[in-house]
């Protein structure tokens, strides 16, 4: 193997995702090829793919023609394609793009240097996508700042959702080993990193394998335990397995963000037991009421135009919108997924409807977002440190703003400032989703 070869990153699709594409590096790097962010010097490009919704699929699939063309106009030698959508479409990708040199599904990455080594030795193409529901362990090369690091505790989905892939992708739901998980808070604390994001499909969901309720608020409390851990964030709740416990926790511990992600997707219950969600609209009432209580922030996802959703059961969630007052807010217009219950279910919406349904909703959010931003004037916050945006000003974030999802807090300062860097911000000025602060 040449010692020399240089390998680049494309990715696409969610933290999780991230995280994968960071451990397929680290699989490179451990074997002598050297991580280079400027792909056309790479001679291997990985593409990591997602599969979610047809969008991603289809920003995935023009990632991938988009990275072949460095084969005619940079130094790419092999196109590597992983994820989620080479997980779940193997066989057309690679009949129907002949640019592919390698394709491996979900928790393949161990296999990469042997499908190198294959391809360049052979010329011929390498394909493996066995076996998703194994957990690989391997150290990773971080491609987030410096700052800020994904953790991984859980893989696969068990919730089986009507409108939703993943567990056909990725399997069932299994929880990552504790004490792997703080080795790798451990590691990254010592090497810098000050945020920490726990992240599953189903955090809420760690240790139910062996235990009557989710052991998340222990985890926590041990991550938060260990020096170095400035911030640690967790996304991704379920309503009911979100406890008083984990909330005290939030509410207590300095360095756990009052910040909670709870993607509730609907309030009405019919849509609910259709969509196949765990827990119902009292859940969900009560979740946001108590963290309303601990002062958390607040993120939910939505999705609109659900088969059958009727006009009335729209209207009972925009009405719930403006009672819970939800600080953060990401919708889509449903997408049906081939293979998942709810494509098959009748009375689907039409997609003049879904849009106007979505413009409503968001326009409602826009509205609620700029209140909730107002009502932080006058505050002076911790805030981390992002950079300069292209207008030369700082943008920072604060414990209430997620990585990537959220907006941001632009800061005035003659005093120079660094990416990771904590300062106290006063927050002066708001808009729908950015909020600009004077340095104290």
């Amino acid at each position: 193997m040449n010692t020399i070869m240089k390998v680049g990153l494309n990715f696409f699709g969610c933290n999780k995702n991230l995280v994968d594409a960071e451990i397929a590096l680290g699989v490179m790097k451990e074997q002598g090829y050297v991580i280079t962010p400027d792909l056309s010097e790479a001679d291997i490009i990985i593409v990591n793919t997602c599969a979610f919704i047809n969008p991603a699929k289809t920003e995935s699939i023009d990632g991938i023609f988009e990275m072949a063309e460095y084969k005619k106009t940079g130094k790419c030698r092999l196109l590597v394609v992983t994820g989620c959508l080479a997980q779940r479409y193997a066989s057309a990708l690679m009949s129907d793009m002949p640019e592919i040199d390698i394709l491996l599904g979900v928790n393949q990455y161990e296999k990469l240097p042997e499908a190198v080594d294959h391809v360049l030795q052979t010329g011929e193409r390498y394909m493996s996508v066995k076996d998703p529901h194994v957990f690989f362990e391997h150290p990773r090369v971080l491609s987030t700042p410096s700052y800020s690091a994904y953790i991984r505790i859980g893989e696969g989905c068990s919730n089986h959702c009507t409108f939703c892939a993943i567990p056909l992708i990725r399997g069932n739901y299994r929880s990552r080993n504790e004490d792997h998980i703080l080795n790798e808070v451990r590691m990254f604390a010592q090497s810098g990193v000050k945020e920490h994001v726990l992240v599953a499909q189903d955090t809420t969901r760690y240790g139910t394998e062996t235990h009557e309720h989710s052991t998340l608020p222990s985890l926590m409390r041990k991550c938060a335990d260990i020096p170095g851990v400035e911030w640690l964030r967790v996304l991704y709740c379920y309503p009911d397995e979100t406890s008083e416990e984990l909330l005290d926790l939030m509410a207590e511990r300095e360095n756990v963000c009052r910040y909670l992600d709870l993607p509730i997707q609907h309030i009405n219950d019919d849509i609910l037991r259709r969509m196949h969600r765990r827990g119902d609209s009292s859940d969900i009432r009560r979740c946001v009421r108590q963290a309303r209580e601990r002062n958390i922030t607040l993120r939910t996802s939505i999705i609109v135009g659900f088969p059958g959703e009727t006009e009335d059961q729209f209207e009972e969630l925009l009405d719930f919108l403006k009672e819970a007052q939800f600080d953060r807010l990401g919708a889509f217009a449903y997408s049906p997924e081939e293979n998942t219950p709810a494509a098959r279910m009748p009375d689907q919406i039409d997609e003049e409807v879904k849009q106007e349904r979505l413009d409503r909703l968001m326009r409602l959010q826009a509205e609620i977002s700029l209140e909730r931003n107002r009502a932080r004037l006058g505050q002076t916050v911790k805030t981390l440190i992002l950079g300069k945006n292209e207008r030369g000003i700082y943008e920072g974030r604060t414990e209430r703003e997620a990585p990537e999802t959220d907006g941001v807090i632009l800061i005035d300062s003659s005093k120079e400032l660094h990416p990771g860097q904590f300062v106290s911000v006063r927050l002066n000025e708001a808009d729908y989703y950015d909020i600009r602060g004077a340095l104290v």
